[in-house]
């Protein structure tokens, strides 16, 4: 799939960015993430709620071969092959999987909240200072070396 395919396939959707990403594209709108364009598949994110959705149609969730084994990554699912007929369907589907990709960003976010929170504190409590001891010269082989003839 080339970028020009797939922004005349989101057209009905409305705008979306797509940017390289692994070995394909990346297809985002309102700054999340929600498609992803790779090995002449298209897969849309999903979740616990549109899962059954792809299922129904048959689909897989994306998946790739290491040296050792097969990873399957269940958020992301191949988008069924009618759709690419369909322009208003297909528009109905990436709104699903773009409220998909939102969800999963709220999960996200509340542990980013909490990191930054006890960075914040970290940063506010001050330690008292130590007291520094005199500097001594350090001096090394090659010098000492040197320094001997």
């Amino acid at each position: 799939m080339d970028r020009d395919f797939l922004i005349d396939l989101f057209a009905d959707f409305g705008p979306v960015t797509i940017r390289r990403m692994f070995s394909g594209f990346g297809i985002s709108a309102d700054g999340t993430n929600f498609a992803l364009a790779l090995r002449a598949g298209l897969y849309f994110r999903a979740d616990e709620t549109t899962i059954p959705l792809f299922e129904a149609e048959g689909s897989q969730p994306f998946s790739y071969q290491t040296r050792t084994k097969t990873v399957t990554v269940n958020s992301y699912w191949q988008l069924p092959a009618r759709l690419f007929d369909d322009s208003e369907e297909l528009s109905n589907w990436a709104r699903a999987a773009l409220a998909a990709a939102q969800r999963a960003a709220l999960r996200k976010r509340p542990k980013a909240r909490k990191a930054a929170k006890k960075v914040a504190k970290k940063a506010v409590v001050k330690k008292p200072a130590a007291k520094k001891k005199p500097a001594t010269r350090r001096v090394g082989k090659a010098k000492r070396a040197h320094q001997s003839r």
